[in-house]
């Protein structure tokens, strides 16, 4: 397909992954980890890579073929990084190293969770967190192996207590996270949209905008309208995040007492699969914790400024 074609069009993911000569699962993988994902968007149809979604992918796939660890790869290629022929530097050793380290804590802490072994698998996630902070630890550790875990136990029917048990352990090492000082202004409401039970991303959400100092509210699992219309407008945060894991929960519906009125002063953002091709209007839609964490801190930090006239788009 020509470049103006795919300027035009746009390309399903089967298409992007035969033109690029991956599969479609490292596409989807790619997508969900690093936010290299489709941006065009018409309402009513799945979105399309473009032509600067292709780009970035291209970098994408040959960094990683040349050695460069996925995530640097991926920051590589969001920032527009063009590619020449790589040689081994001290760094890209380093880079090499990094990438075992991520592939055996992976490899141990499925082990832990399988053998129920809640103890070594906090041990690990704790040092993950310690040493790279939440959002490389959620990104290269903890999504991978619970996308796993649940990989299994949608194939075999079982692994329920695996599942319960990782997830306590995480969410009780994510919340261990340091907090910021006392008297920090919460200015971002954290919420899962009604129904929703999945509650493990916006934790990691709430610990990796506190290793930056910003302040949050979670409201944890299976908000009603009413009662996040409510919090909203009792706290007026500078940016609402309202979570959705399944299409099933990802009612827009939902969202209109938010969006409804010219004086609303919070900006809305939905996150998580469930709003996948269903973004509603006048929302934002972070593709990645990264995403997600920078939009927060960008929405407090303006917030929190002298210039009181801040109006969110």
């Amino acid at each position: 397909m020509s470049q103006e074609s795919i300027t035009a069009v746009g390309l399903t993911v089967g298409q992007a992954a035969r033109q690029l000569g991956v599969a479609v699962t490292t596409l989807r993988s790619w997508h969900r980890r690093y936010g290299l994902g489709p941006t065009r968007h018409e309402r009513g149809r799945h979105r399309r890579y473009g032509a600067d979604d292709l780009a970035r992918l291209e970098v994408m796939r040959t960094l990683t073929a040349q050695g460069v660890p996925a995530g640097e790869a991926a920051r590589m290629a969001i920032a527009g990084v063009l590619t020449a022929p790589l040689t081994t530097t001290a760094d890209g050793a380093a880079g090499a190293d990094e990438e075992r380290w991520w592939a055996r804590a992976a490899r141990g802490l499925t082990r832990a969770a399988m053998r129920l072994d809640a103890e070594q698998a906090r041990t690990l996630v704790d040092e993950a967190l310690a040493r790279h902070g939440v959002v490389p630890a959620w990104e290269e550790l903890i999504y991978p192996v619970l996308e796993r875990i649940g990989e299994r136990h949608a194939a075999t029917d079982s692994l329920v207590e695996v599942e319960h048990l990782l997830s306590r352990t995480m969410s009780e090492a994510l919340a261990a996270v340091g907090r910021p000082p006392a008297g920090t202004p919460p200015r971002v409401l954290l919420a899962c949209a009604d129904e929703e039970q999945h509650t493990l991303p916006l934790e990691a959400l709430a610990a990796a905008l506190a290793e930056r100092g910003v302040g949050v509210r979670l409201l944890g699992a299976r908000v009603p309208p009413p009662a996040l219309a409510a919090a909203v407008q009792r706290t007026g945060p500078a940016l609402v995040v309202v979570w959705s894991h399944a299409a099933h929960t990802a009612d827009p519906a939902q969202l209109r007492p938010l969006l409804a009125g010219p004086s609303r002063r919070s900006l809305i953002a939905v996150a998580g699969a469930g709003w996948r091709d269903r973004v509603p209007e006048g929302t934002v839609n972070p593709q990645s914790l990264a995403e997600a964490v920078e939009l927060a801190t960008a929405s407090a930090r303006a917030a929190g400024s002298p210039d009181r006239s801040w109006h969110p788009g």
